[in-house]
């Protein structure tokens, strides 16, 4: 369990708090709706400006995200406290400021599957002759609690029954499927389902968008380089209920923390894949927890209960990677292995480099340590031929 927190905290008005447990901690931070990320977002036009243009508010029309800011929420104790990112002016020497070396973009290593020299590990995963068929249902902006926005997809498929979601950092980055127009919808039923441009506010009633072309001459212009992506695997246990066995949490919260700097001028996308367990499912996963503490590793309890070590696919990170127009993305990953398995059968996406995932608490910046963990990583590295540099700084 992470370190106990103070019997009381200032809230957001100064005054102090009562006493949590020791696995929570208040929020370090009031949300902050004038954050720089935030106002960039929304990219914002003042009022002297013709109202014709429905897919930016007046000001006024923004009121509402200007209310005061709200008591401290709660959140684990390990939860970094600038996840998504945040910066923290560090003097340059030079009379200028920069951010401090945890807050800039994170170096990545050039690869290329197409070479058995390329950095991609030794494995040939055995792909689908076809991707899968995906389809963005409806999007959503989610305002964060650091002031940051990211914008939240919701994905449909043909091979299971399971909604999965791609989280994005930056409005350049748009599903085509989501764009594309529907029959007898109205403008109303765009602005929904989220085939929008700009942000909504009350009294819009135009989608600014044309035959799933975004029309708004403000629209954010994409970057040459290609964007950071994390494909991540659904964790109940690490994420929702503290789990010390793994470290999933503390990555999911890097991967959001790294694509929310503002240094990341090429936006970012987690794509989240409901495969819980490596893709046995959360029953076995416990099940599998049970025969660790009867002295497995987390390679062998699979094993034991007859599921593969790693029984996970991407073939539908790669089919929304497609859809959401990404040919070309940085891997934010310490598995060689699963370049060539998100490259797809065809390579209708290609990894150009894969970036190491440091979590914070590898660097001793904050997050936990715990016994099992430390075997749940050891086992990464010594079975799973995952690159984990504890002491690696990007």
């Amino acid at each position: 369990m992470p370190a106990s927190t103070p019997p009381t905290q200032a809230g957001a008005d100064g005054a102090a708090t009562a006493s949590l447990p020791s696995f929570y901690s208040p929020r370090t931070a009031a949300a902050d709706t004038n954050a720089p990320n935030e106002v960039s977002n929304l990219s914002l036009q003042n009022d002297t400006q013709p109202q014709t243009n429905t897919s930016q508010p007046p000001k006024s029309a923004l009121a509402h995200l200007a209310e005061p800011a709200l008591p401290s929420l709660v959140s684990p104790a390990f939860t970094p406290p600038v996840t998504p990112g945040t910066f923290t002016p560090v003097s340059s020497g030079d009379g200028t400021q920069e951010g401090s070396p945890r807050e800039r973009e994170p170096r990545g290593v050039p690869v290329d599957s197409s070479v058995d020299s390329g950095g991609c590990g030794t494995k040939r995963p055995r792909l689908l002759e076809t991707l899968p068929h995906v389809e963005c249902i409806v999007r959503a902006r989610i305002p964060t609690v650091n002031g940051t926005q990211m914008f939240l997809h919701l994905y449909t498929n043909n091979v299971d029954n399971k909604e999965h979601l791609a989280i994005v950092f930056g409005e350049h980055i748009r599903s085509k499927s989501l764009d594309a127009p529907r029959p007898g919808e109205t403008e109303r039923d765009r602005m929904t389902r989220g085939a929008y441009t700009g942000v909504l506010f009350p009294g819009r009633t135009e989608s600014g968008m044309l035959a799933g072309t975004p029309t708004s001459s403000t629209e954010v212009p994409a970057p040459t380089q290609a964007p950071l992506v994390r494909v991540h695997s659904e964790c109940y246990t690490g994420e929702t209920v503290w789990s010390a066995r793994c470290d999933c949490g503390e990555q999911l919260d890097e991967a959001a923390r790294l694509m929310a700097l503002p240094s990341n001028k090429t936006g970012g996308i987690i794509i989240y894949l409901r495969q819980e367990g490596r893709g046995i499912g959360l029953g076995e996963k416990l099940k599998a927890y049970n025969l660790q503490d009867l002295g497995s590793d987390t390679v062998e309890a699979n094993l034991l209960l007859r599921h593969p070590a790693d029984a996970r696919s991407y073939g539908l990170a790669t089919a929304m990677l497609a859809d959401l127009g990404q040919p070309a993305i940085r891997l934010l990953t310490n598995n060689p292995d699963k370049i060539r398995a998100v490259e797809g059968p065809n390579r209708e996406v290609v990894v150009k480099e894969r970036v190491p995932m440091v979590p914070l608490s590898w660097r001793g910046e904050g997050g936990f340590r715990s016994r099992e963990v430390d075997g749940y990583l050891s086992t990464k590295i010594q079975k799973m031929g995952h690159l984990l540099d504890s002491g690696t700084l990007l």
